[in-house]
């Protein structure tokens, strides 16, 4: 009995140790906390455990950056200098292009490059166009640029189709211009009257011989007066006084009247004045004094 008892005292010690080992409340606590500790990252040698020091990728990575954009766009602003400096060359040539028969393409290339100042990409193109476009046989032009170092100028030239006054052409849309005036333009038909009304003038100038060819007659001179009076010189060199009032219908009376009786006469007619109601006044040309003497 007494040794059943002492190891029954033995298994009791043994439970009560047990009992003791095992953590109870804070205590428990505490280990829950320290056991990550013990996996923590040593400090002293980080490498060690396979980790990374933050701190120094976080200044290199916008270093790196910083300095990659700025040697790109140091190599892109010297490619852009480059390509500047050989396109911005000086303007050796200046070319004239466009069919041209009155205009001189030497005289205009030397006025247009007597003006430039700037290399090829500065020129300014609206100046250059403005230029030629002063000059009187130019109707319309283009400035364009040609690398290396041309510039290219091509025209549209005039087309006169008649005078105007003693020292003005006119072209088909009834503009004016002033050249410098030749022979040559002394065949074209004479034209002349207020300046705004251009465009009427020509108009009725067409208007007129479309009239006067049946009968084999054209205008050679058409004169407009500021009232509005319209008189017409033949290429017979008979003058006709139209007016300004029933112009097609006393237009019409005279030519029915020139072929009956007048067209057999018409050397010897200076002008005919059509302005009648019911008839036409007719001026006849003096005879030089020789024929008046070979008659008496």
């Amino acid at each position: 009995m007494n040794l059943l008892r002492f190891f029954r005292q033995a298994e009791a010690l043994e439970e009560q140790e047990v009992e003791l080992a095992k953590p109870r409340g804070a205590s428990r606590e505490k280990i829950a906390i320290e056991e990550p500790v013990k996996g923590k990252t040593d400090k002293k040698n980080p490498k060690k455990d396979g980790l990374v020091n933050n701190d120094s990728e976080f200044w290199w990575k916008p270093f790196w950056t910083l300095s990659s954009l700025v040697i790109f766009i140091g190599v892109l602003w010297g490619i852009a200098h480059n390509l500047w400096q050989w396109l911005d060359r000086p303007v050796t040539s200046v070319v004239i292009e466009g069919k041209t028969q009155h205009l001189d393409r030497e005289k205009l290339g030397k006025i247009i490059a007597g003006d430039l100042t700037a290399n090829l990409l500065e020129v300014d193109i609206e100046s250059v166009q403005s230029l030629v476009s002063e000059q009187p046989w130019v109707r319309v032009s283009s400035i364009r640029r040609d690398w290396p170092d041309t510039l290219l100028v091509e025209v549209e030239e005039e087309v006169p189709v008649a005078r105007w006054g003693e020292r003005g052409l006119l072209n088909h849309q009834g503009d004016i211009f002033w050249p410098e005036l030749s022979k040559e333009y002394r065949s074209l038909p004479r034209l002349s009257g207020p300046a705004p009304d251009t465009e009427r003038v020509m108009s009725q100038f067409h208007d007129f011989n479309q009239m006067l060819k049946p009968m084999g007659l054209s205008v050679v001179a058409l004169d407009l007066e500021a009232r509005g009076a319209w008189t017409i010189e033949l290429d017979n060199q008979i003058k006709v006084v139209v007016g300004r009032e029933a112009i097609n219908a006393r237009l019409q009376r005279f030519l029915t009247l020139y072929k009956q009786r007048l067209a057999a006469q018409a050397a010897d007619i200076e002008s005919i004045d059509i302005r009648y109601t019911h008839g036409v006044a007719v001026k006849w040309r003096e005879k030089p004094e020789s024929e008046m003497q070979d008659k008496t």
